[in-house]
């Protein structure tokens, strides 16, 4: 199986550890090799680029050149340094004279930056290396009878022509992980919305508004479970829960996944490799 540089993002290993977890199991049970190289830093969640957009990019594409330097293409498990990734990798291939100042900025550090590095989700890659065939045949423990709604939220899959795995106004990948694992998909109406959590600073009662919206859609297409691809929105959905049904007048619960802790459940790996305890909405395998 495929060998990749590995770029967990800083949410992974910090406020959502077991995001780390259970994307370490399922590589090691897949076969695929992860290479977390110390050399990687904080993409800047695209806070930098505000500050200054060529230190953005000059930032990242550092963490591009190391993995290039390995012969690596990057996968990681945050959706906001996917956004970031690409997008300072999409503006140095298509900007010649960006692309030699950063590089004359990296040469001080014996690096450079050629374009020959891809950068992937997590989710991507299961699909890719695997499909949803040999993903099924992998599957020890079917999810039948599960209602999984897939949340994309924002990062994975705009803008398209930045990120451009799939169609961003109807992608589908979620959903072919979700169905090859045996479960069903709950179809709703918000899984490409916002979750407002890059808002929640400046305007945290819309940013709850925006989670309990998305929550109530999950509940309310039926669904047992939510399964998303961004940490960010996990805290905001899985974490924020119970203040974002109370700011739209709700009170439920409902179980959200980080997409390894799902397919780590159907592939039978232990509940605690996944990190399952540390979800705060309990989750009952």
């Amino acid at each position: 199986m495929a060998k990749f540089a590995f770029y967990p993002g800083c949410a992974a290993k910090g406020a959502s550890k077991e995001l780390y977890e259970s994307t370490v199991a399922v590589a090691e049970e897949l076969g695929i090799e992860l290479l977390e190289l110390p050399q990687f830093s904080c993409c800047g969640a695209g806070v930098l680029e505000e500050i200054k957009d060529v230190m953005d990019i000059a930032v990242n594409a550092r963490n591009l050149a190391y993995a290039e330097r390995e012969g690596l293409n990057i996968v990681t498990v945050c959706s906001t340094c996917l956004l970031v990734l690409r997008k300072a990798k999409f503006h140095l291939d298509n900007d010649d004279e960006l692309r030699e100042g950063v590089n004359e900025i990296l040469s001080r550090f014996g690096l450079r930056y050629e374009g020959k590095v891809e950068v992937k989700h997590f989710h991507w890659i299961l699909l890719d290396e695997l499909g949803e065939d040999g993903l099924r045949e992998r599957v020890k423990r079917p999810l039948s009878g599960l209602k999984v709604y897939p949340y994309y939220g924002c990062h994975t899959v705009r803008p398209e022509s930045v990120l451009g795995y799939e169609p961003s106004e109807n992608p589908q990948s979620l959903e072919r992980i979700i169905r090859a694992l045996g479960a069903e998909v709950a179809l709703g109406e918000r899984r490409l919305e916002c979750c407002g959590f890059h808002a929640f600073w400046p305007a945290p009662q819309l940013s709850m508004k925006l989670t309990g919206m998305n929550l109530k859609d999950a509940k309310i297409s039926g669904a047992d479970c939510i399964v998303t691809p961004c940490p960010l929105c996990h805290m905001n959905l899985d974490a924020n829960q119970k203040r974002a049904l109370k700011a739209i007048g709700e009170s439920f619960q409902i179980p959200v996944l980080h997409l390894p802790q799902l397919v780590g459940i159907a592939l039978g790996i232990d509940e605690r490799r996944l990190g399952l305890q540390r979800n705060i909405v309990p989750v009952r395998c």
